[in-house]
C-alpha cells in the first residue's frame, strides 16, 4: 500500500509559503515565476599539500561526501606550475553540486546548526555577492559539520560555499537569502528576524 505523499524539505516549503509572497511585495513582481530563487549550491574545497600526499584529496572527498550527504569529486589542476611541484590533471582538492531536496537540506543544517558552532559567530558578512546574484562565503573549519568526528580528522581546512541563484542584482539576492533565513551580521543591528 503505497501513499503518494512526497517529502518536501522544511526550506523549499519555507521558500514557497513565506519567501517568495515576501519578495514579491518588496520588489513588486507580478507573478512568483519573477521571485528569485536559490537554484544550487556548490561546496569547493582546495587541499594543501595534496601534490605530496594523494592521501588527503581522498580525506577531503570523504569528509565532504559526508557533510553533504552527495558523493564529492577530486578537482584536477588545470595547467603546470613548476614551483608548486604541480602538473596537469593532478588532483588539488574537491567539490559537490547540490540541487534540489539535498541543497535545501543541506542549506538548513548550514543555517540552523553548523553556523551557531562558528567560535564568536556574529553573523556572516553582506558583502560577499558578485553582483549577479551569487553568494560566496568561506568556512574556516570544516569541524562546525555536527557530521564529522573531530577525533578522526587529520587536519582542519577550511571550504567556499557558493549559493548560485536566479537573482539579477545582490539586492535580491540579498533579500532572498535573508528570507530563507541566513544570518547576516547587519540583521542583528537593525534588529531583523
Amino acid at each position: 500500500m503505497a501513499t503518494n505523499t512526497t517529502y518536501i524539505p522544511r526550506l523549499q516549503k519555507k521558500y514557497r509559503e513565506e519567501a517568495a509572497p515576501a519578495l514579491m511585495k518588496k520588489f513588486g513582481y507580478k507573478t512568483v515565476m519573477q521571485c528569485p530563487r536559490i537554484v544550487k549550491i556548490c561546496l569547493n574545497q582546495g587541499v594543501k599539500g595534496s601534490t605530496a600526499d594523494k592521501k588527503l584529496i581522498d580525506e577531503a572527498v570523504k569528509e565532504m561526501t559526508t557533510v553533504t550527504g552527495q558523493l564529492a569529486v577530486p578537482t584536477m589542476s588545470k595547467k603546470d606550475i613548476s614551483n608548486f611541484k604541480l602538473r596537469k590533471n593532478m588532483p588539488i582538492g574537491a567539490r559537490v553540486t547540490l540541487r534540489h531536496v539535498k541543497m535545501y537540506e543541506f542549506l538548513d543544517r548550514l543555517i540552523s546548526v553548523s553556523l551557531p558552532r562558528v567560535r564568536d559567530f556574529k553573523g556572516i558578512s553582506e558583502k560577499s555577492f558578485d553582483g549577479r546574484g551569487n553568494y560566496t562565503m568561506g568556512i574556516t573549519e570544516q569541524i562546525i559539520f555536527p557530521e564529522i568526528n573531530i577525533d578522526k580528522i587529520a587536519r582542519i581546512s577550511g571550504m567556499d560555499i557558493t549559493f548560485v541563484t536566479t537573482a539579477k542584482t545582490n539586492e535580491e539576492a540579498y533579500e532572498l537569502l535573508k528570507e530563507m533565513g541566513m544570518p547576516f551580521t547587519n540583521m542583528a543591528k537593525t534588529g531583523g528576524n
